[in-house]
């Protein structure tokens, strides 16, 4: 038996209320008092006074305060092994003949823009069709993994993260290429060249804003292409190309999709990058968190074709659009 199982058993042993101990389950998962509260139909006060009962009775603390909001303690850890399995108990007595879905409750993940609204969203509602009692927050982001994720379940991010404390592991890959609207080429020109590029404006990220370095890939294979609209959401990088404000250096699962955007120089210009899961070590845990995990990989192997640039006929040339979002 490990020494944390062992510790385990200390606290299983301890006069702690099994209900303080399922309060202090709920504020690990959100890392909030108030988001606890209204998963389990209290108030912030009794959530806090339950909380100072359960380490009054463990003779330590089980929370300490983080940038996030909660972060569990080496006490704290321990005491939810302890929860998890009160939570199993109180599920196994659900109605007679009809077991109790273990894949509810909230889980909150973190991703970019294009992977939120094309891989994550599709496959959230797909589970949630057999799992109605499960809720996924969806918070869209392009930066680094966090090294402290408190009440975060699932981050997806661009790059290899450097992370500690936590499980990392590679989704999938995706590839990004210079496109431009048939209106503008037709106005300024097809662009024949690497060097052509440069008389043209880029739509892309805002330089002193963009914090993930693999994103870097326009400034370094075309430094001299001068800003145009410059936006820390991908969506607005597409409609800016489509409106003729300049080339965009733009995801082609997210570009592919409309008629009216003509990929330049696909043999010349195609940058792949791979995204990254990454996990809190207790997340895997929780059921919940686990179906999301899976439906996510699913979802990104599924298309992987339309994630490498593949999903119109080949690279650069125009066919029918297919909505992403068929299995």
């Amino acid at each position: 038996m490990t020494n944390q199982a062992l510790d385990s058993c200390k606290i299983a042993d301890m006069d702690a209320n099994p209900d303080d101990l399922l309060v202090l389950l709920a504020v690990s998962r959100s890392a909030k008092f108030t988001t606890a509260a209204q998963v389990l139909g209290l108030n912030h006060t009794t959530v806090s006074r339950r909380i100072a009962a359960l380490e009054k009775a463990l003779g330590g603390r089980v929370l300490a305060r983080a940038s996030g909001g909660w972060e569990l303690t080496e006490l704290g850890a321990q005491a939810v092994l302890v929860a998890e399995q009160v939570e199993t108990a109180v599920r196994a007595l659900g109605p007679s003949g009809h077991a109790p879905d273990p894949i509810t409750g909230v889980v909150r993940m973190t991703a970019t823009d294009g992977f939120s609204a094309y891989i994550a969203a599709p496959a959230v509602a797909r589970l949630r069709k057999d799992h109605p009692g499960l809720s996924v927050e969806i918070v869209t982001v392009t930066r680094r993994a966090l090294q402290q994720r408190s009440g975060l379940d699932i981050e997806v991010v661009v790059g290899e993260p450097q992370v500690h404390r936590a499980e990392a592991f590679r989704l999938g890959e995706y590839e990004l290429g210079m496109y431009a609207s048939r209106s503008y080429i037709e106005a300024n020109g097809m662009p024949d060249s690497i060097e052509a590029l440069t008389a043209h404006p880029l739509v892309y990220f805002v330089d002193s804003m963009l914090q993930v370095d693999d994103l870097d890939a326009p400034r370094r294979l075309v430094p001299a292409m001068r800003e145009g609209v410059s936006s820390t959401n991908v969506f607005v990088h597409v409609e800016a190309t489509r409106a003729g404000a300049g080339v965009g250096f733009l995801p082609c699962f997210m570009a592919d999709r409309h008629e009216d955007l003509v990929r330049l120089l696909p043999g010349n210009i195609a940058e792949r990058l791979p995204y990254w899961m990454v996990l809190r070590p207790d997340s895997m845990r929780r059921p919940a968190v686990a179906a999301v995990v899976t439906a996510l990989r699913d979802q990104t192997t599924a298309h992987r074709e339309w994630l490498l640039g593949q999903g119109r006929g080949g690279k650069g040339r125009a066919a029918a659009v297919q909505p992403l979002t068929e299995g």
